[in-house]
């Protein structure tokens, strides 16, 4: 075996690489950049090498200076991860001329696979269904329209190196498919210099299915099953699980044998994953095959107890496959939330800047493991297993230059409902401070009715969220349950103000019993009845019971009502409690009988007119501007374009105006708010 291998990567898919090695006995070599020279994985690793500036393009993704850094430690092999230079052939022969193991693909493969419309040719020819499509190259608009006549709309228009959402159209018509051409022919060239276009079927009611396949160089191909990742945004994946709710065991095997026959195809080995669209009908269609480890491979591993980065690493040594087809089976089931730094509020634009509290859920290991071919169940039919795959600390920086992915939380239970009831309670658990990110949207999405019921595609948020994500309203039941928390907190609290040392009189004082709370417009008077083992808070029309451990200061607090454990974060705030609990955020203000009535009477504060300012939305760079001091602007023009986390981002104007005074600078860093630029 290996006994040294380097990770050409960073953040969470590194410390990912670095425990499997790690358990395997084999060191590890970190690289990173400036922007990541206090990173976990560079303190996780055994050695770390520094590679350049923050800028991937001048770092990570610099062949050469990867190559210095395997010379430099004597690395054997090399696991990319994903992104960077983990599908790049010219890496990966490099590597081969170098004499070190690729833990991956070999390069022909990745080659054959980087080009839809290569891939596609490859796939039909080895027996895969692929979507009805002109494959060849398409000379000018005119063709495109007979194309997509003839294939019938609606269809899809791709750049063949496309990737990422850019370079797609859909197109209904006649009229669409001649602009659809025109704009992916326009935005391939400028994003991948390749401006080859071809047309597919677009298909209905779409779920986006991949199988993951594992090959070894002796001729041995299994699939462990599939991953269902239909919950997306702009055609970036934020919720994955496995299995499938909607496959049967018959296409998933069909799905299964199409993605071994592509991978022998094109001589593939180690782990990879065939991407398929699936319709109402279960009648699937090859996408592409992405040549690497997935991001969402975990939620695989939960259900197989396969550790697929073991695996790559034992293939890239030339070890055949210790593990059948018979043995990969289907063991419960496992849900993967990406956690990401960006504001749900602000049409999920990336955030920025220190993490002053970062507390995972506690990671419970309660699933299952394949052990000879046999599985080890959990205890209890209810338990769950709880996963984080992070590559961030508290203390630490997000950075404006990589992915804005913090972090992949997984649960897994013995059904997919047990798997939801476990994911809702991590998400509770998980405190992120410091910066926006995505967990009340992420928690939004495991109480909708329609996820739960598996009813989902891949137009899921657009239909359920058209006007972006605005919080959660919670139900008059859940507000009850939290007010009584937060008066049986409230409570506690006071009990603890009124014990301050040097106050000597205060064993004679008594905390009241007698409450008003308010939350999300609902006002409810309460009464608390307290005792040693809790509290019996009583409402107008009926009691709650309410017991915890719960001390102030205490931003987690886990609550028992009646029978049903609630965990609340929670920030104090002027009489009462700032509230985050399933996408919500409240205010909970807690009231004597006479203060409430008083409150009742205060003129509610208006937020400051900002019509007249251009506000930075997020943490970013200055790129460049678009208009001057004394510039008359139209509706929808351009005026300034802010770089973050790898995405350009283009401010317009929202009316006809005058642009009175600019404040900032092309090279400017802005904060969130920051005022860009005044108008008349």
């Amino acid at each position: 075996m290996f006994k040294k291998i380097l990770i050409a990567n960073r953040g969470e898919i590194a410390c990912r690489v670095i425990k499997t090695a790690r358990k395997m006995g084999i060191q590890t070599v970190a690289i990173y950049s400036d922007a990541d020279a206090n990173a976990l994985h560079v303190q996780m690793a055994d050695e770390a090498v520094h590679i350049g500036p923050p800028p991937a393009n001048q770092s990570y993704i610099v062949i050469d200076k990867v190559m210095d850094a395997i010379r430099q430690t004597g690395a054997e092999a090399v696991h990319p991860g994903y992104g960077f230079l983990s599908e790049n052939k010219l890496f990966a022969e490099a590597l081969e001329k170098e004499g070190v193991a690729f833990i991956g693909p070999p390069a022909g493969a990745i080659e054959s696979m980087g080009d839809k419309i290569t891939s596609k040719k490859i796939a039909q020819d080895a027996g895969v269904s692929t979507v009805p499509g002109h494959m060849g190259l398409i000379e000018d608009a005119d063709e495109a329209v007979k194309i997509a006549t003839d294939i019938g709309y609606p269809v899809m228009i791709k750049a063949s190196a496309g990737g990422g959402g850019k370079g797609m159209r859909i197109a209904w018509n006649d009229e669409e498919a001649r602009e659809g051409f025109q704009s992916s022919k326009n935005e391939a060239a400028n994003s991948f210099g390749d401006d080859r276009i071809f047309i597919e079927k677009f298909v209905t009611q779409p779920r986006h299915i991949e199988i993951q396949v594992l090959a070894d160089g002796h001729g041995n191909c299994i699939y462990l099953n599939e991953r269902e990742c239909s919950i997306q945004r702009r055609n970036q994946k934020v919720i994955e699980e496995a299995p499938s709710p909607f496959l049967t065991p018959e296409t998933r095997k069909a799905m299964g044998e199409q993605s071994c026959a592509l991978a022998a195809a094109v001589g593939y080995t180690s782990a990879g994953t065939v991407e398929f669209i699936v319709d109402g009908e279960q009648n699937f269609y090859f996408l592409e095959m992405n040549t690497r480890l997935q991001v969402e491979h975990p939620v695989t591993e939960l259900i197989t107890g396969v550790d697929l980065v073991e695996q790559m690493i034992r293939v890239a040594h030339g070890e055949k496959l210790s593990i059948k087809q018979s043995d990969i089976g289907i063991n419960g089931w496992a849900m993967e939330s990406r956690l990401y730094a960006e504001d749900p509020y602000r049409n999920f634009l990336p955030s920025i800047g220190r993490l002053t509290r970062y507390r995972p859920p506690q990671e419970v290991a309660a699933g299952p493991m394949l052990n000879n071919g046999k599985w080890l169940d959990s205890s209890r039919s209810d338990a769950i297993a709880v996963r984080n795959d992070t590559g961030v600390y508290e203390g630490g920086e997000i950075s404006m230059y990589y992915d804005p992915m913090i972090a992949k939380l997984c649960t897994w239970g013995s059904d997919r409902a047990t798997a939801i009831e476990g994911m809702r309670h991590a998400l509770d658990a998980f405190e992120v401070e410091g910066i926006g990110h995505n967990i009340p949207f992420l928690s939004a999405v495991y109480d909708h009715e329609r996820f739960t019921s598996g009813n989902i595609t891949t137009a899921f948020i657009e239909e359920e969220y058209p006007e972006g994500f605005a919080g959660v309203e919670l139900p008059t039941g859940t507000l009850k349950k939290l007010a009584a928390s937060v008066a049986a907190m409230y409570r506690v609290a006071e009990i603890r103000r009124t014990r301050v040392s040097g106050r000597m009189d205060n064993h004679e004082r008594r905390v009241r019993d007698d409450w008003v709370v308010t939350l999300q417009g609902e006002t409810f008077p309460v009464v608390i009845d307290a005792d040693p083992t809790g509290s019996t808070v009583k409402f107008e029309d009926g009691d709650l019971r309410v017991a915890s451990d719960w001390r102030p200061g205490q931003s987690l607090a886990q609550m028992w009502i009646d029978d049903e454990q609630l965990t609340l974060k929670v920030d104090r705030i002027t009489n009462g409690y700032r509230v985050r609990f399933r996408g919500a955020d409240l205010k909970v203000r807690v009231r004597s009988p006479r203060a409430a009535q008083l409150a009742e009477l205060m003129p509610e504060k208006l937020p400051p007119d900002t019509s007249k300012l251009l506000l930075c939305p997020m943490p970013g760079l200055v790129v460049k501007l678009d208009v001057a001091v004394g510039d008359e602007v139209q509706e929808g023009q351009a005026l300034c374009t802010i770089e973050a986390m790898k995405m350009e981002n283009i401010l317009r104007a929202e009316k006809k105006t005058v642009i009175t005074k600019i404040n900032a600078k092309a090279g400017d860093s802005l904060a969130v708010d920051d005022v860009i630029m005044e108008f008349e």
